[in-house]
């Protein structure tokens, strides 16, 4: 990590951009790292109008101004389309306001629709400008800003292939200080992990989540397997923690109350999880979605892991994040349209497979980036002169 400079004073900085939580988390702990070096700076956050970051970020303690823009429909004859450029040149005259009401020192964008045309504006205006980019295929938004600011920090490596080489810096994805300590896991800490959602400590778990808001193919997996266990009358090696998304929780609750599971069996249905670090811990073996931030989650958290990229996101970026670990040796990789026939005998493997969980922890392990957020305000520091 590059060292603090300590004749930097950051007084008012605008982090921009949203839409999803793999936009918002990284931003609050940029956030919260140029707090805690810098309590007397103001932050100002500026999202899209509707989007989850106008709910989000107050909550976490940080004001945020809207703007009214979304992104284009890839289905040109979409009506949508119509009112974009209106929403654009809106969201341009609003970000110059703010720009010159809040005067920032600098203006971060994370990418997500509200990036754009914030970032584009203090751009022109000379501020000095960065993005944090969290996948290994970046967005539209971050490939359109590249040209015009003066850091790219990387999520991932490999970005020189749409980025300038020149400005970038890669620093992994930074999370929050809750987040980074899940790292030091005591047996008391798993006990009570494991209490939390109703386990004992005589039997592993396996973690399955396809994001906070459930995902549809992992869902139908897990019914597969509690239907097969339904049906045999005997328990698996192993019991199940299953964020299935808010969404989806009442029928998956209702499903699986009808089927007669053997007491030795232990199915947990959440809709969502609001203590990850209780679950992370719990966890013996993890299937996850292959989201850039839930990548450096699971890196940091060292556990045997199963990939199944999401078929639905922009780019297929998910199954691009993937590969990223697969290839050396992080994590299993598992398609979408093969996870419901091969879930079970992918967890029962590598339950029975002490020696290849060790593997895949010790690379997913050197993937890990503790220290993202501080190494992203360091880079974000030195885009500034010393304030005298």
């Amino acid at each position: 990590m590059s060292p603090i400079n300590e004749a930097i004073t950051l007084k008012r900085v605008i982090i921009s951009g949203g839409g999803t939580g793999g936009h918002i988390h990284p931003a609050l702990a940029i956030a919260d790292e140029i707090k805690r070096r810098h309590p007397d700076c103001e932050i100002m956050f500026v999202g899209a109008k509707g989007r989850m970051e106008m709910e989000k970020v107050p909550n976490a303690g940080y004001p945020i101004e809207g703007l009214w823009i979304s992104g284009i429909d890839r289905n040109w004859r979409s009506l949508r389309n119509l009112t974009f450029p209106f929403k654009l040149i809106s969201s341009l005259v609003k970000a110059g306001f703010i720009i010159r009401k809040f005067r920032p020192q600098l203006a971060i964008g994370v990418g997500g629709f509200a990036s754009g045309p914030l970032l584009y504006r203090a751009a022109v205006r000379g501020i000095p400008t960065a993005i944090q980019e969290q996948n290994s295929f970046p967005g539209i938004t971050n490939r359109l800003l590249a040209k015009k600011v003066q850091l790219i920090c990387a999520g991932f490596p490999g970005l020189d292939r749409w980025f300038p080489a020149d400005r970038i810096i890669e620093t992994g994805n930074p999370l929050r200080q809750s987040v980074t300590q899940i790292q030091s896991i005591t047996s008391s800490d798993r006990s009570d992990a494991l209490a939390h959602f109703g386990f004992d400590e005589k039997r592993p778990v396996a973690f399955i989540m396809g994001g906070s808001l459930g995902a549809g193919s992992m869902n139908e997996a897990v019914m597969a397997i509690a239907n097969r266990v339904h049906q045999s009358q005997k328990a698996l090696p192993f019991d199940i923690l299953w964020q299935c998304g808010d969404r989806f929780y009442e029928g998956m609750e209702a499903a699986l109350n009808k089927l007669n599971i053997p007491e030795s069996q232990r199915i947990a249905c959440v809709g969502f999880i609001d203590r990850m670090d209780y679950a992370y811990r719990a966890a013996d073996v993890i299937a996850s979605r292959a989201g850039a931030m839930s990548i450096a989650e699971l890196a940091l958290v060292g556990k045997p892991t199963m990939l199944v990229p999401s078929p639905v996101v922009a780019e297929d970026h998910q199954t691009k994040n993937a590969r990223s670990l697969s290839d050396r040796g992080g994590a299993i990789l598992v398609p979408d349209h093969e996870v419901v026939s091969r879930l079970e005998s992918e967890l029962s493997g590598l339950f029975q497979n002490p020696d290849k969980q060790q593997k895949l922890t010790e690379s997913l392990k050197g993937a890990a980036r503790p220290l993202a957020a501080a190494e992203v305000v360091t880079a974000i520091e030195n885009l500034l002169k010393p304030i005298k």
